[in-house]
């Protein structure tokens, strides 16, 4: 008797065992598919990768501190991420295949070439899609896609609000420097537009060479052209640092007026002990109370100071989440439709008071008056001194 029951309540507990590992082998599948996936193209290896690889890691903390508190309308967030090597046909095939494993939102953070191409399957399969740092002032307009929006500050944004500055400062004649990429010659040409339209005189412009050795020559000229301010308008850090260190040794004195690229903390390393005075525009106030909670956090979960290009991917990501809770659920309509209602969001990015919202139907969601100027203290990225393109 003892031993019969025995072995019916081993075989009881087994069959108890079973049945339990049956149910968990069943819920696995049915989280997987509670969560709210959402997808991210990133460039690991190709030409945006010292960009796109800080966005991205912003991103990331941004969804690690979601589903620490509870997800998204209760459902954890699934983060999807895909390589494009910033090339427009392998992003396409990402997004493709983002789509097909379920993304209720595809964030791009890539070139703005590889970003267009992707747009052409968002635009399609009607997903909603945003990339929270390009800045091209096309990307909403070449291809008409209502699923797609941009919270990058646009180029001409930046533009303006270093001109706004310059205004301020009531400089009258100016010079600009620059050196010769495609990116840099096209910024060049942007500014030098808005430099003519606000009717200060270009006394000088320069083009250094990529692969120059030294910027001596061009600065002398420059110097002999006895500018109030120079607008540093090249995007090659390399290069930069070469016309920083020949501002330095030929001692001119005119100020140097940096444009975006200069807020990106690679600049600080590259041309370190040259940069002392020098203003930059940029989209990261320190001292702005969102700012100060999201370096405390990320800091905390990486050990690391955030920057600028890690906000941007924090805030894109923290834009998506508000459009799902808001839409109710994942369904595409209904989220596209709440993040083109999307008004007054307050985030990391932008001037003290500024916030992110899509009116009057534009995909563009960056404040106009969102960018700041700031100033170099020594190697250090400093105070603001200017606020907005007014």
């Amino acid at each position: 008797m003892t031993s019969h029951t025995f072995s019916l309540t081993r075989m009881s507990r087994r069959s108890v065992q079973f049945a339990l590992a049956c149910a968990a082998l069943a819920v696995v599948p049915a989280l997987a598919q509670n969560t709210i996936k959402i997808g991210m193209i990133t460039d690991k290896v190709g030409p945006a990768k010292p960009y796109a690889e800080p966005v991205a890691a912003g991103a990331i903390y941004a969804v690690k501190e979601l589903n620490a508190k509870g997800g998204i309308l209760g459902r954890q967030v699934e983060l999807m991420v895909e390589d494009d090597q910033g090339r427009p046909d392998i992003s396409a095939t990402a997004a493709r295949k983002l789509v097909d494993a379920g993304a209720a939102f595809i964030l791009s953070v890539s070139l703005t070439p590889a970003t267009q191409q992707a747009q052409t399957v968002t635009l399609e399969t009607k997903t909603p899609h945003i990339t929270p740092s390009n800045s091209g002032d096309t990307l909403t307009t070449q291809i008409q896609n209502p699923n797609f929006w941009q919270t990058g500050p646009l180029g001409s944004t930046q533009i303006a609000t270093l001109l706004s500055y310059a205004a301020n400062k009531n400089y009258k004649r100016v010079a600009l420097i620059t050196e010769n990429s495609d990116l840099g010659q096209l910024t060049n040409r942007f500014f030098k537009a808005g430099i003519e339209k606000a009717g200060m005189q270009i006394v000088a412009e320069e083009v250094v060479p990529r692969g120059s050795t030294t910027a001596e020559p061009q600065m002398q000229k420059l110097r002999a052209a006895n500018p109030e301010a120079i607008f540093l308008t090249g995007v090659l850090t390399p290069e930069n640092a070469l016309i920083l260190r020949a501002y330095r040794q030929l001692g001119v004195k005119a100020p140097l007026l940096g444009n975006y690229n200069f807020s990106v903390p690679q600049t600080a390393v590259v041309a370190k002990g040259l940069l002392d005075g020098v203003v930059f525009v940029d989209a990261f106030d320190p001292a702005k109370p969102e700012v100060q909670r999201f370096i405390e956090g990320f800091r905390k979960d990486s050990g690391v100071e955030p920057y600028n290009l890690n906000g941007y991917g924090y805030d894109g990501m923290m834009l998506v989440a508000d459009a799902i809770k808001r839409a109710g659920g994942t369904d595409k309509d209904k989220v596209r439709e709440a993040m083109q209602a999307t008004k007054g969001f307050s985030g990391v990015m932008g001037a003290v008071g500024s916030s992110y919202g899509f009116a009057d139907g534009k995909r563009t969601g960056f404040d106009t008056n969102g960018m700041v100027v700031r100033v170099y203290e020594g190697d250090k990225q400093g105070k603001v001194v200017h606020v907005g393109a007014r």
